[in-house]
């Protein structure tokens, strides 16, 4: 698969926005997919394209660098076709070209990470249409080319029911790994998801069930938050008092606002403050991973903030700008630089993003919203892309 090129456009945008600032930078900016009946391709390299006719749309998005510098990545699908069924690739050349190296059947959600030369993918297996089921883990010793397969407690799988999640931050501290995760309860419908941590020892068997440790589950309550109705797909994240946190998007009508659990240094137990742990966080009503930066001292994170002239329709489904933001307290955010924006809020999206920090740059895979040779995307929403993106020097 060969690199995709960008079109470049500059924008000076200025915007006081709240506790936000945004300052004059470049963007790049596709407002003209069609320029004399040529089809211009997605910004980034297309790792890969399910076409829009088929209906089979690309989600969750997760990147791993191994110890030898290859990057590997996945994705599920969601739709009318192959549910949760999903795949990784892998990259030796810095993500120019990339490579389909496995085929992983009714699993979905997934977060990768490594251990040592260990690679890892813990998801969902699910168990209807909606994709909620069973808590898993599976593990790869050859880069992500063969996969272990989660048959019973001592092999992967973690927790039997109806759980969610999404391809968010598995955080190594003080010698446990610690990854959010939610409870669904159900098989069907959206909504009523209960929050909760998963913790397990670092140097243990992370594929036997009895190794980790399961918090009591917190169900969002409506009363906290006016025009809120729940809250998912948190971050595992160590908070500079030393404290672990879940940092949950909230589903909310106005969007910047997330939620901070706080996380006992044990595991067994989170809490909610509904007067002191919300936080301004642009674009916080859609899926974001937050990453803490040394070098900075600075957490960031990219986001599908709403910018000011995009506001007015559905919050949570504008999905066509990528913000790069900072915050140095997990509760104050500031946009910092504008990454991605298209006028197409309709047809295009740029969204679920997972990422690294790679020396300078942030590398980041996104589920992609744009026309192919078959048609348009049928909405934001549903992507059928996932697309490798290099931000260099993103400190600047």
């Amino acid at each position: 698969m060969q690199r995709n090129p960008l079109i470049f456009a500059y924008t000076i945008v200025l915007l006081f926005i709240g506790t936000y600032s945004l300052y004059a930078v470049p963007s790049h900016v596709m407002n003209n997919t069609i320029s004399n009946n040529i089809l211009i391709p997605p910004p980034g390299v297309v790792v890969h394209n399910s076409k829009a006719i088929t209906h089979n749309y690309v989600g969750s998005p997760s990147i791993v660098v191994l110890e030898d510098g290859t990057y590997v990545v996945s994705h599920d699908y969601f739709g009318q076709g192959r549910l949760f069924d999903s795949f990784v690739y892998r990259s030796t050349d810095k993500g120019k070209t990339w490579t389909q190296c496995a085929f992983i059947p009714k699993f979905g959600w997934g977060s990768l990470f490594t251990r040592g030369k260990e690679l890892y993918l813990l998801g969902v297996r699910p168990k209807g249409d909606m994709g909620y089921g069973d808590a898993v883990i599976m593990k790869s010793l050859d880069g992500g080319y063969t996969w272990s397969k989660p048959e019973n407690e001592k092999t992967g799988l973690l927790l039997d029911g109806f759980y969610h999640c999404a391809p968010v931050p598995v955080v190594f501290y003080k010698g446990k790994i610690w990854r959010a995760m939610e409870d669904h309860q159900q098989v069907d419908g959206w909504g009523n998801f209960y929050a909760f941590m998963m913790s397990v020892k670092e140097d243990s068997d992370l594929l036997d069930a009895e190794n980790w440790i399961f918090s009591n589950q917190l169900k969002f309550d409506s009363n906290w938050l006016e025009g809120a109705s729940a809250w998912l797909e948190g971050n595992a994240v160590i908070a500079k008092d030393g404290g672990v946190k879940d940092v949950l998007r909230v589903h909310y009508s106005d969007d910047d606002i997330a939620a901070i659990v706080d996380v006992s240094d044990d595991g067994k137990e989170i809490s909610f403050n509904p007067q002191t742990g919300f936080a301004n966080l642009p674009g916080a009503s859609k899926k974001f991973t937050i990453r803490y930066d040394e070098v900075s001292q600075k957490y960031w994170t990219i986001s599908n903030y709403v910018l000011p002239h995009d506001r007015g329709g559905n919050n949570e489904r504008t999905r066509n700008t990528l913000a790069l933001s900072w915050s140095d307290n997990l509760k104050d955010w500031h946009v910092k630089d504008i990454l991605l924006t298209d006028s197409d809020i309709a047809k295009h999206g740029f969204q679920y993003v997972d990422w690294l920090i790679e020396n300078d740059d942030i590398i980041a895979v996104v589920r992609t919203a744009w026309e192919d040779e078959t048609g348009s995307a049928d909405n934001q929403h549903n992507a059928n892309y996932l697309t490798f993106h290099r931000f260099p020097e993103f400190r600047k």
